[in-house]
């Protein structure tokens, strides 16, 4: 049968302002980053994405080299753009980002005007678009001027390319910098994507006071440490889990002082009738500045789990205390060389 969204999906997300902007994001956003590319079934990834939209989940979050290969997350939701959710597009927030490596050579990565703007000609033609509603600046390139990176993304608002743009693991210095220079050329920065998490706090000391300050919006993408603050860890690494594989969660990260620290949120969560995982995302949308939370998903299962966080009530100052003896920075953050090496 042919796919029809769920007709109360409205009824069950929370939706949030983008800064000061005029778009309103669900405070749970779905990623492709695992389990979308063309080495996962594409059935799969089919019945997370629709189910997630059944749930009001109105934004996808891609990048140009999510899969693996590089491109087949987003050729596989061009897939389903042209058939399940063909007559919802107006309905849905796509973004896609570009900065780090994607195809050989000295134009495939970085921040050039020409890496830029081919890498996004490039998303809207796997995924059949004429748009996206936001293009990131995936990463701050040193070696390029600040200037001609934040050229290129109001170049693509200017094209018609994209609705909004933003920029991901900035600083907050650099976060200045840039919302400065896109505002003089007529393109306000929408959204700000940084890592955050219980075991990964770097936005708490001066990010968010400029984003909020800025009027720029905040996604927070890892929200769950990579699976870290999820129940599959609390006994260790599992056989064929991603700390196993040797990918972006390593096995170091597992130490025995973070594994203590994430047993001791597990046994909060049990206590408010939650998950660990599901604490972790009530946690980070504790704050009115940060607009959404970006997770992944493997399974329906586990998509409806999460998204069943919004369920619960917030966190009370007393619980809020108790997470901070033990919610603190863990030396997870693989993303900390884009916003210190500028």
């Amino acid at each position: 049968m042919p796919y029809q969204a769920e007709p109360s999906r409205y009824d069950r997300m929370t939706y949030r302002r983008c800064g000061r902007s005029g778009l309103d994001l669900p405070a749970v956003s779905l990623g492709l980053w695992q389990n979308f590319g063309a080495d996962r079934g594409y059935v799969d990834g089919r019945d997370i994405v629709l189910r997630a939209f059944d749930w009001g989940v109105t934004h996808f979050d891609l990048a140009n080299n999510y899969g693996p290969p590089y491109g087949s997350a987003e050729e596989n939701f061009g897939r389903m753009l042209a058939t399940d959710l063909r007559g919802y597009r107006d309905e849905l927030v796509i973004s896609t980002k570009a900065g780090y490596d994607m195809w050989p050579g000295p134009y495939g990565n970085g921040g050039s005007r020409k890496y830029l703007m081919s890498s996004l000609d490039a998303s809207l033609r796997r995924m059949g678009l004429d748009y996206v509603d936001i293009f990131y600046s995936h990463r701050f390139d040193p070696d390029t001027p600040l200037e001609e990176t934040m050229g290129a993304l109001a170049s693509a608002v200017h094209q018609g390319k994209a609705l909004y743009v933003g920029i991901s693991s900035y600083s907050a210095a650099k976060t200045r910098e840039a919302h400065a220079i896109l505002r003089d050329l007529g393109v306000p920065v929408l959204i700000h994507q940084p890592s955050y998490s219980m075991l990964n706090r770097w936005i708490e000391t001066e990010l968010l006071d400029a984003l909020g300050e800025l009027g720029i919006g905040c996604i927070a993408f890892s929200p769950l440490a990579q699976g870290m603050l999820t129940d599959r860890y609390l006994d260790g690494v599992p056989e064929g889990s991603r700390a196993s594989q040797q990918g972006s969660l390593r096995p170091e990260h597992l130490s025995d002082e973070n594994l203590a620290r994430v047993r001791a949120l597990n046994e909060i969560a049990a206590s408010r009738g939650q998950s660990l995982a599901q604490l972790a995302l009530s946690w980070a949308l504790r704050d009115d500045r940060v607009t959404s939370v970006l997770i992944g998903a493997s399974s329906v299962r586990q998509l409806e789990q999460n998204l069943a966080a919004l369920d619960r009530p917030d966190l009370s100052a007393d619980e809020l205390n108790e997470i901070d003896k033990h919610a603190v920075e863990s030396g997870i953050d693989l993303w900390a060389t884009s916003r210190t090496s500028g």
